[in-house]
């Protein structure tokens, strides 16, 4: 793992600066997630029911919101579309916590889905097209810190909520619209074909046809994307599964919590591991990605058998967290790699199908829970994580396939 003295010297400082702003932003935004069903419950005395409700509308705008953004990327620019959508994303986190209106919540709710998701591939584009000798590098480093921000946000937002409410949200918003100006002034003298090359202008005139034209380039991305999809439809087996077996089991909800801090331990001690098998696999992107869905339909697997033991769950997590290593920044990469200016019309393309297996996962976890327990569930985790392998098997091949055309 690099140390922070070597950190200081190995990136430019602008690199350095984007790392902070970016950990302080994954921070305050931990403020709020964990708390949108209890506010709901609590405050708004709304049913489980509807939170569940708002969840699911805010998981559709945000499938959405990720299209959309990679494909304005271009004609918009980076800047305005990356500032812009910030900027709206913390005025509704601003106004969330003044109103009483259910159906004005709802409408929020929805707006805060669709601006955050609608940066999300603009910002990860940017990562790729400004800094693309260590791209690579810093999408594992912000990985790592984002989720360190969002393990100290979520670790303090109890705290904070316990006093106020409305003061989580708003200290939500200050770090999203902190995000926005620090993006204004960062960007401030950063024009879009300085950042893009020359293909942004022709990037900013790209056609409908030829949007389809980049559809059409499936081997590309959509196998990689279904294969995430599956992923992450798994993962929810984690909320909708495990956590009321769990307690069910007569096991406080700390059992569950420490899940999650063995979590962000992994995440930040593990990296050595990490890099160890990156150099076993040789580098290649492919390759981490069908490593990723082998390493979630073990972990899976593990706690099916074993479910009745707190322990599986243990090594489950750590199996399945060394999944998420690989898989997290690894996307990302591979899409800024290949597919050069278009990248940012992929990166949205491959978040909203990703974002489709989280929606849909706890809906099907639910109802196996509610038919028969843990085991149906991590049954149906194991195998989607294990249908994942295949895909990611396939997006693999496609890869050595063009490989080989182009050695031609």
């Amino acid at each position: 793992m690099i140390s922070p003295a070597s950190l200081l010297q190995r990136y430019p400082r602008e690199a350095l600066l984007f790392l902070v702003a970016s950990f302080i932003n994954a921070s305050g935004s931990a403020f709020m997630w964990p708390l949108t069903t209890l506010y709901v419950h609590t405050v708004l005395q709304r049913s489980m029911t509807e939170a569940g409700f708002a969840l699911m509308l805010q998981s559709l705008a945000g499938i959405i919101g990720q299209f959309i953004g990679g494909s304005l990327f271009h004609r918009l620019g980076a800047k305005r579309l990356i500032v812009g959508s910030l900027f709206l994303q913390g005025c509704i986190q601003l106004a969330i916590p003044f109103t009483s209106s259910w159906n004005l919540y709802l409408a929020l709710m929805i707006g805060l889905g669709f601006t955050f998701n609608l940066s999300s591939p603009a910002i990860q584009a940017f990562i790729g097209f400004r800094w693309k000798e260590q791209r690579r590098e810093l999408f594992n480093i912000v990985y790592v810190s984002n989720n360190l921000g969002m393990a100290i946000g979520t670790s303090l937002a109890g705290i904070v909520a316990a006093i106020s409410f409305q003061f989580t949200f708003l200290l939500n918003s200050a770090s999203t619209l902190l995000f926005a100006l620090f993006f204004f002034i960062f960007m401030k003298h950063i024009t879009h074909q300085e950042l893009v090359g020359d293909s942004a202008v022709h990037a900013q005139k790209r056609t409908g046809k030829e949007t389809l034209q980049l559809l059409y380039k499936y081997q590309l991305y959509l196998f990689m994307a279904m294969g995430a999809g599956f992923i992450f439809f798994s993962t929810t087996v984690w909320n909708t599964g495990v956590a009321p077996h769990l307690t069910g089991m007569g096991m406080p909800l700390s059992n569950y919590s420490w899940l999650w801090t063995i979590n962000g331990i992994i995440i930040f001690a593990g990296q050595p591991v990490t890099s160890w098998i990156k150099r076993l696999l040789r580098q290649s992107l492919s390759a981490q990605l069908v490593a990723s869905a082998v390493a979630y339909g073990a972990g899976f697997g593990f706690m099916l058998l074993f479910h009745s033991s707190y322990l599986a769950f243990i090594l489950g997590m750590i199996i399945t967290t060394f999944g998420e290593m690989l898989i997290s920044p690894t996307i990302p990469t591979f899409i800024t790699e290949k597919t050069g200016e278009s990248a940012p019309f992929y990166l949205g393309v491959v978040g909203a199908i990703t974002a489709l297996g989280r929606l849909l996962g706890p809906l099907a976890m639910g109802y196996m829970y509610d038919r028969g327990g843990v085991e149906p569930t991590l049954l149906l985790a194991t195998a989607v994580a294990s249908a994942s392998v295949l895909l990611c098997l396939m997006h693999a091949s496609f890869q050595r396939a063009k490989q080989g055309s182009s050695a031609l």
